[in-house]
């Protein structure tokens, strides 16, 4: 997208920065206006006092104070132009982005640490899914005003997951705007051994990680659809706003996996993205995934409120879960029982990849379940 003509500035992965020393004759672009900038304002005498006893924080100090750090892997971060990578010999580059847009993908008034975390892990699920180790990272962010308290909490969440997967920050923007954060994650992967999402087999058994709806049930509790005990929507909360990539299993599964992806739109979804790649159907079995709903813990039956078909509807098509989905070999479920162990990591056996195109829900006794599950989409 073309800058406006007075903002000389560029970035590829470094912060944005004005040109080194050199004046074209342009005031350089303030990203955060300062109230007595407004055009065609002129400072009063209380304004003026305030400029000059009151430090502003700006770009370029917000940058400094919050999320500049030295690098220890990268070979140059934030500072200049350009970030400066360097894969290790025989690695390929795996690149991901995504974007949080306030009112589409979070509530006004997240928690900022839990922001910051979520901000991240959804990026490095994503290379998860690709069994990819977390190399650097770059922010993109665009804030409605600066609130030292909310970029300090921000922060922190952000980069307590960054220290805990070793993936640096190694540059970004920052300009003032709605509430929208665009993270793009590196990451490294040993040539010719990246999970696709093409690679799936008549017979391969599916799998998928950890638990699944708790984060639509929560985000069906905030919106004030239904009601749950306040443990049951703290725990189901903490799913929706501080997910878990699954990094170590994602690693775990090169050369195992037959195919992978996320799920962060739904299982049946998302799924579906894996048999249009490798032109194959599937059958899941909907009396296992129905069981995979951490709430499911709780005394369900109380009020009556969740029935199999809500919490199919969570398990099947919430989104937000951040699990990995995945198949391989039968003759490889001893290794695939030995990936999990090793990643700490619970996988599910829900389903087997078919020949014949679509997919197909079961019940326990193998008869069809009707397929009425939409999954998130971003333009519905």
């Amino acid at each position: 997208m073309a800058r406006p003509s007075t903002a000389v500035s560029e970035v590829v992965l470094g912060f944005q920065k004005h040109p080194k020393g050199k004046s074209s004759g342009i005031a350089g672009l303030r990203h955060f206006r300062l109230p007595w900038d407004r055009p065609g304002k002129r400072s009063s005498g209380l304004c003026s006092q305030s400029r000059a006893t009151i430090a502003p924080m700006g770009e370029f100090d917000l940058i400094a104070r919050y999320f500049t750090r030295p690098v220890q892997r990268a070979a140059l971060g934030i500072g200049d132009d350009c970030a400066l990578l360097a894969p290790a010999p025989g690695m390929q580059l795996a690149v991901s982005c995504d974007m949080l847009v306030e009112g589409r993908h979070f509530f006004a008034g997240t928690d900022p640490e839990r922001l910051g975390h979520k901000a991240l892990a959804v990026n490095l699920s994503d290379l998860a899914a690709c069994g990819a180790r977390p190399l650097a990272f770059t922010l993109a962010l665009s804030l409605p005003s600066v609130q030292e308290p909310w970029l300090a909490g921000f922060s922190r969440g952000l980069l307590r997951l960054a220290d805990a997967h070793g993936c640096e920050l190694v540059g970004g923007d920052t300009t003032q705007g709605p509430l929208n954060i665009c993270i793009t994650v590196f990451g490294e992967v040993p040539a010719g051994q990246a999970l696709l999402r093409s690679g799936a087999q008549p017979g391969d058994d599916i799998y998928v990680s950890g638990t699944l709806g708790d984060a639509r049930l929560a985000l069906e509790a905030l919106q004030g659809r239904i009601a749950l005990a306040p443990e049951v929507l703290a725990a189901a909360r903490l799913r929706l706003e501080a997910p878990t990539p699954r990094v170590a299993l994602g690693l775990a599964l090169r050369g195992l996996a037959s195919s992978a992806l996320d799920v962060s739109d739904g299982l049946l979804g998302d799924f579906g993205h894996i048999l249009r790649a490798s032109g194959v159907g599937a059958c899941i079995d909907t009396s296992i995934t129905l069981k995979l709903i951490a709430a499911s813990a709780y005394p369900i039956s109380a009020g009556g409120l969740f029935d199999a078909n809500y919490l199919q509807q969570c398990t099947l098509a919430g989104g937000d879960d951040y699990e990995l989905a995945f198949t391989a070999a039968p003759a490889r479920r001893g290794a695939v029982a030995a990936a999990a162990q090793a990643s700490s990591t619970p996988v599910t056996r829900i389903g087997v990849v078919e020949a014949a195109p679509g997919l197909r829900l079961v019940d326990a006794q193998g008869r069809p379940v009707a397929q009425r599950y939409a999954s998130f989409d971003h333009f519905a």
